[in-house]
């Protein structure tokens, strides 16, 4: 009996460390799982995270979420004119890469009839992550309606991976540089980003990516609310 008393004492110990090591690490809210298209510039959303967050999914095959509830676009300005929300806190996008432009615009157009002016993409980051860290969402944040009267510039994405800027035909691969050039002199960088409706996301993605890059911000025309 003697040798027993340490024993416990150090099970009793023990129990009560194991606790409090858990409750200090954070826990990642859950949604609806999406292969998120791959950016480089895109910047940290740690308010993502929150239990709060309005975060709206659109999957590959184009269906919409509301959090984890599957809607309609109709349904989903319901939604969001019915629950309530901070006016302050950002509305999160959560786009498959494969999903077709047209629903990921539909989610657009709902967070314009809601009066949202500019929402964010969430995205996946190239970089690596480090080994035993906690990984924050990180998105683009885009504008929404219609640009300024003068000083855009337009680039449409056409199917087949064809690309228009300003009506001129540009290679992907020489997106970035043109747009240097043509911002290099204009007092507003703004991109008005048009694309095809069965245009994949990823490719919108890429060209917000790249307007980000060169410090461009990105307007997507949405329906009047």
């Amino acid at each position: 009996m003697k040798h027993l008393l340490p024993v416990c004492l150090i099970a009793v110990m023990s129990a009560a460390v194991v606790p409090c090591a858990s409750a200090q690490s954070q826990e990642l809210r859950k949604g609806v799982s999406v292969q998120m298209a791959t950016t480089n510039n895109a910047t940290p959303m740690p308010a993502a995270d929150n239990a709060d967050a309005w975060i709206i999914a659109v999957t590959a095959d184009g269906s919409l979420y509301f959090g984890t509830k599957p809607v309609t676009e109709e349904e989903l300005v319901q939604e969001m004119r019915v629950n309530p929300r901070n006016r302050a806190a950002k509305l999160y996008i959560k786009p498959d890469a494969r999903a077709p432009f047209a629903s990921v615009k539909a989610a657009l157009n709902a967070a314009h009839s809601d009066l949202f002016q500019n929402v964010v993409l969430l995205t996946n980051q190239a970089e690596a992550a480090t080994p035993g860290t906690i990984v924050l969402p990180k998105g683009l944040e885009i504008l929404l309606g219609t640009p300024p009267s003068s000083g855009a510039v337009v680039v449409q994405i056409s199917a087949g991976q064809t690309m228009q800027v300003n009506n001129e035909d540009v290679p992907p691969a020489a997106l970035q540089s043109t747009l240097k050039n043509l911002l290099q002199n204009r007092s507003q960088s703004v991109v008005l980003v048009k694309a095809d409706d069965a245009v994949p996301f990823g490719q919108v993605g890429r060209v917000v990516d790249i307007n980000a890059s060169v410090g461009a911000k990105t307007v997507i025309h949405t329906q009047e609310p």
